[in-house]
């Protein structure tokens, strides 16, 4: 692994309305020792070409093509696997994130000696344009924490695996990175947070996570699937990820 360098892990699908905005939060970067691993998950529009492009712009950029479409989860996994960093960081093809983003995460990272990191976001429309409020995230994030409120986003996340070795997507039909966030915390090591809005998501109209009342039974069966817990205590830990989600979006 190369010290320092943080490879960016961006599974790719039908993304050429957002690409350019995503690269431009890349480029812009103040921190600079990068490697962009972009997948093209076979995409039916222009997305591979503009990968193309990008990789011929910028020797850091380097893109694959999957033979069949596996789904966000598994060419995340593939893209980790050809990670040369020694920070393993997360951005979707239409997610966005600050210029300051790394230099203020790596450094924080370092500093304190955290293996596993986060930080708050904000929410932003298919324009472009900011909707709802900041997700504000904890200084500290355990296991049992993180199971009652879901803070740490894709796109923000960071971890070292140098220190604590490659961890992978669960190959679970959804919340692939939640699995993955609750294996690192279950290993023992927690996640520090940042409090800076540093990364932006999307919510697109057909977004899988735009309706919260239909995922609540989909999240019970996540739960006893993936953390092999009883219905009891996945019905514990569902009802505080409903208060907790009730008091994101409706009332702040």
């Amino acid at each position: 692994m190369v010290k320092n360098l943080v490879s960016i892990i961006t599974p790719v699908y039908n993304s050429e309305i957002f690409l350019s905005e995503t690269t431009k939060s890349v480029f812009n970067q103040t921190y600079t020792n990068w490697e962009w691993i972009l997948i093209d998950d076979c995409s039916t529009d222009n997305s591979w070409d503009i990968l193309n492009e990008l990789s011929e712009r910028d020797s850091r950029v380097k893109i694959y093509k999957n033979t069949k479409n596996l789904k966000s989860g598994i060419t995340r996994n593939i893209a980790i696997k050809k990670a040369e960093g020694n920070y393993i960081a997360f951005l979707d093809s239409d997610d966005l994130w600050h210029k300051d983003k790394l230099a203020i995460q790596i450094p924080f990272m370092q500093k304190n000696n955290y293996f596993f990191s986060h930080t708050s976001y904000g929410y932003i429309d298919e324009e472009g344009n900011k909707i709802k409020s900041t997700l504000h995230v904890s200084i500290e994030v355990s296991y049992k924490q993180l199971l009652k409120r879901t803070e740490i986003s894709c796109l923000t996340a960071i971890y070292n695996a140098n220190k604590i070795g490659k961890f992978y997507m669960s190959e679970h039909a959804r919340k692939q990175d939640y699995a993955l966030w609750l294996k690192i915390l279950k290993s023992g090591i927690k996640s520090y947070g940042i409090d800076q809005e540093l990364a932006y998501y999307r919510q697109v109209s057909n977004s899988a996570t735009s309706n919260k009342y239909k995922l609540i039974l989909k999240h019970i069966t996540f739960l006893k699937e993936t953390q092999n817990f009883s219905t009891l205590e996945a019905l514990y830990y569902t009802a505080h990820w409903m208060v907790n989600g009730f008091v994101r979006y409706f009332i702040k």
